[in-house]
């Protein structure tokens, strides 16, 4: 098991070697414009995956995944300047990225729009009540001291004229 490091650097090392092969090796008229965006090789090393974008249609995208597929014997043998004990084997995948992408510009796109339904609406919007109605420290406020005086009035015990007792002698 190679360690993280180890396994990041080689990954490197298999996207410039597979770079370079698709650009000056591969002579396949079905290789369209591809970019390789990624490699992912696993904690042994032996296996390696290709994350790769085309530009172009869905038709040149299809003819770029059959002249990878065809080509992955002269790349895979290209890999073994690599240094390492075994040759990985390589699979190539499309990447989802342009398709992430144009999902989430059109997420904001949308979300864009709904602010500025919310704020059309919002601009002659009023309070239903106060603008503010937290209280803070320091306002006086004439409804507590009415409760406080209330409650004197309503003592159900009449403990208020034996206020100055201690309990022990009230009972």
């Amino acid at each position: 098991m190679a360690d993280a490091a180890r396994a990041r650097k080689i990954a490197e090392r298999i996207k410039a070697i597979v770079a370079e092969q698709l650009e000056y090796r591969v002579k396949d008229e079905r290789l369209g414009f591809v970019t390789v965006t990624d490699v992912r090789v696993t904690g042994d090393l032996q296996h390696a995956t290709v994350f790769y974008t085309v530009f172009g249609s869905d038709e040149e995208r299809a003819n770029t995944a059959k002249a990878l597929e065809s080509a992955k014997g002269k790349i895979r043998s290209a890999l073994g300047q690599l240094g390492i004990r075994l040759t990985p084997s390589i699979d190539f995948v499309a990447d989802a990225l342009p398709e992430g992408a144009a999902h989430l510009e059109d997420l904001l796109v949308a979300t864009k729009a709904r602010d500025e339904e919310i704020a059309k609406a919002a601009a002659g919007a009023v309070y239903a009540g106060e603008a503010d109605p937290y209280r803070k420290p320091g306002e006086s406020d004439d409804d507590d001291s009415e409760d406080d005086a209330d409650d004197s009035e309503d003592d159900p015990e009449g403990s208020g004229d034996d206020a100055d007792e201690p309990a022990s002698e009230r009972e």
